[in-house]
């Protein structure tokens, strides 16, 4: 789980303020957003590398009410876990979260 001090929750906060409701982010935005140094602390060569942990992130936010998670303009709800998605998925804060 990322913490506040990982460069993962620290892009993935930022980028989602810079939305304003109902603006969603890709969570590929928060791993291209990540300098080489950054992917270096996290044991990643690339970008791709940390896709899951994002991923695994964006769900835990899910849980605790501070994101939804849309997959085809939907929103998924609480029933739908991470091993239960494959394709691309948008992220945006729920309403009344936004800064």
């Amino acid at each position: 789980m990322p913490t506040p001090q990982n460069p993962l929750h620290t892009h993935l906060i930022r980028l989602l303020d810079a939305r304003a409701y109902p603006k969603t982010i890709c969570p590929s935005e928060v791993a291209r957003a990540l300098s080489a140094s950054e992917l270096q602390a996290l044991d990643a060569s690339e970008w791709r590398d940390v896709m899951p942990a994002i991923r695994e992130a964006v769900w835990e936010m899910r849980d605790r009410g501070e994101v939804e998670i849309m997959q085809r303009g939907e929103v998924l709800g609480s029933e739908v876990g991470l091993e239960d998605v494959r394709g691309p998925i948008r992220v945006r804060l729920v309403r009344g979260n936004e800064s």
